[in-house]
Formats: C-alpha cells, sequence, structure tokens
C-alpha cells in the first residue's frame, strides 16, 4: 500500500496554524514567536514533511539555484573556480548548474539564455568583446562577470593580470634573460592586459618582446606551436606563457626536440594549476587564487540576489610560485 506523503496542509493542521504560516517559516520570509516556530518545527519533523520545490518557487519566485558558465571545464582552473563558487552555493542552499561553452564564443548567447529561465542569477566567463555583450541586461537577473568591463556596469571580479605578468617577467630579467618572449592567447580579453604587464616590464629595463599568438589557450595548442619558437635562428631564453596548460605542452615540445628546460630556456605560466607541480622540471607560475575567484564571485551574486550591498568591483591580487622551470643565465 502507497504511504501517503505529507503536505504543507497536513503540517498547518497539525501545528494549528494556516498554510501561509506555514510557508512564511519554511521560506524563511517572516518571523513568529519562538512557541509557534517551535511548534511548526516539531511537526515537520514528526510528520517527515519535506517541501515541494517547484511549488515553492511558484509562491518565492526563487529557484534556489543559480548559473555558473565557464569557458573550458576541462581546463583545472575553471574547475578550481567552480568549486569555490559551489561551496559557497551549498552553504546558502543553493544548486549550481554549470554551462560549458567550450571556448566558443557562438555558443555564448543561447547558453545563456537558456540557462537565465532557470535560475535566481548567472556567473559569466566570456570571450566576447564587450560591445557585443550589451544583449546581458535584457536577461533581467542578477549577474556576476569574470574580467574588467570598461563599459558595461556589472558587478565582477577579476585577478590582477596586468601585475601578475610584470612580477613573472621581472623574475625573468633578474635571473639574467634578454631575449623574452611572450606566448599569448589574442581570443582572450585578459591577453591585453597579460602581455602589457611584460611589455611594461621589459620597456622599464631597455629589453624588446618578441609575441607569439596560440589558436587555443591548451597543451597541445603549446605543443604545436613550440618549434615555430624554438627552431628559429635566434630563439628565446625565457618564455611567459599565457596559461599553464600552454606552458606545459611548450615544455613538453621543448624537451621532445631536444632542449633543456630551463637550462635551454626558462618557462613560466599562468594559474598555478595542480599539475604543474608535478612535472619535470615543475612550473614557475602566477598563482591568481581561482579558488578564491569563485568563492567572491558567488558571495557577490548572492547578494545580488538577496538585494544586498555588493561591492561593483573585486580585484584578486596575484602570487608568483617559483618552482624549477626558471633558472639564471650565466
Amino acid at each position: 500500500m502507497k504511504k501517503n506523503v505529507p503536505t504543507i496542509r497536513d503540517v498547518a493542521a497539525a501545528a494549528g496554524v494556516s498554510t501561509a504560516t506555514v510557508s512564511k517559516f519554511m521560506n524563511g520570509t517572516q518571523r513568529f514567536s519562538p512557541a509557534v516556530e517551535a511548534k511548526i518545527t516539531q511537526v515537520i519533523e514528526q510528520l517527515g514533511y519535506r517541501s515541494n520545490p517547484l511549488a515553492q518557487s511558484m509562491i518565492t519566485g526563487r529557484t534556489k539555484t543559480v548559473g555558473l558558465s565557464v569557458l573550458d571545464v576541462t581546463n583545472p582552473h575553471f574547475t578550481s573556480i567552480v568549486k569555490g563558487a559551489n561551496r559557497v552555493a551549498q552553504a546558502h542552499g543553493y544548486t549550481v548548474l554549470l554551462v560549458d561553452t567550450e571556448e566558443n564564443p557562438g555558443r555564448e548567447r543561447p547558453q545563456l539564455e537558456a540557462l537565465a529561465r532557470r535560475v535566481d542569477g548567472l556567473i559569466i566567463f566570456s570571450r566576447m568583446q564587450d560591445k557585443e555583450l550589451e544583449w546581458l541586461a535584457g536577461l533581467d537577473k542578477p549577474l556576476v562577470f569574470f574580467g574588467r568591463l570598461p563599459h558595461l556596469t556589472l558587478p565582477t571580479v577579476a585577478s590582477d593580470d596586468h601585475r601578475g605578468a610584470y612580477m613573472a617577467t621581472r623574475h625573468l630579467v633578474t635571473l639574467g634573460h634578454k631575449r623574452i618572449a611572450y606566448l599569448g592567447f589574442s581570443k582572450s580579453r585578459r591577453d591585453e592586459e597579460r602581455m602589457g604587464g611584460v611589455q611594461e616590464c621589459l620597456s622599464a629595463h631597455g629589453l624588446q618582446l618578441q609575441v607569439f599568438d596560440a589558436a587555443a589557450p591548451s597543451a597541445l595548442e603549446g605543443e604545436r606551436i613550440c618549434s615555430s619558437i624554438m627552431l628559429g635562428a635566434d630563439h628565446p631564453d625565457a618564455l611567459v606563457c599565457y596559461n599553464d596548460l600552454m606552458a606545459l605542452g611548450f615544455m613538453k615540445a621543448a624537451q621532445t626536440l631536444g632542449f633543456r628546460i630551463p637550462a635551454d630556456i626558462s618557462v613560466t605560466g599562468f594559474d598555478n594549476i595542480l599539475y604543474g607541480n608535478y612535472t619535470s622540471p615543475p612550473l614557475t607560475t602566477v598563482d591568481l587564487h581561482s579558488e578564491r575567484m569563485g568563492v567572491a564571485a558567488m558571495e557577490k551574486l548572492l547578494d545580488a540576489i538577496d538585494g544586498r550591498p555588493t561591492a561593483p568591483f573585486t580585484l584578486i591580487e596575484p602570487q608568483l610560485i617559483l618552482r624549477g622551470s626558471t633558472v639564471a643565465r650565466t
């Protein structure tokens, strides 16, 4: 025989209150006397009542879910961001719905528009340019954006990419490197800041910058482009890579070609992904504190959802992590 599932009406009847009172108590929209709240809590436990999320969302207008779009879920930088954001969401009773746009700007708008209909707010990574993002306002949902947005007034969380790149380059200059190159990814809005940090440091020391541009921010692309960098007449003696994945791919290919790292070329990356500590040699990198970025973005989004004031811009400071892929030139 099928057991009857207790309803909110059963709870109200047993507690001697209205269904509206039970609903307001469970949703946290109104406080009642300690005696009433204790009675409702006791009845809920006795009956084993569980609220219907769909019915609750119809009453409150809230789904208790938030959306998070990332550019490539296979990149450990983004998985760390998801981890930090999800921890905060769970602590506040929210579920995270994840969208992976797979480094394809053409997929972003339709996926985000579909996701927006199912969530209370969105955290967004995007490869689209500022002028292409004005449609975000039409989503009519609280939004938090990763990265700087000079022309849009959305709450944002960003790492200080310029400073991180400057720090990595200053480290290489201090080690005595003269021929420093940057392996970038120009399709990213963050690439300009990182290359700018490298350029500023080199200019201050009277050094020239050689720039290479990758088609994707991946290990495979770092591996593919390595021969173009290393087999020229005068290859660089140090390389700053847009991210750790590209750096690791480059290092693998360079070693296959017979070059020694760091004896023939020092290599640095960005993101401080876990794998970089287990390569041979371990990778010097700029730690952007990815998990902390996810935490900051989710806290900002939940503030916006609940109508609390939140800082319009949060900047996460980078940290240079020194490992064996860089060495002094003698």
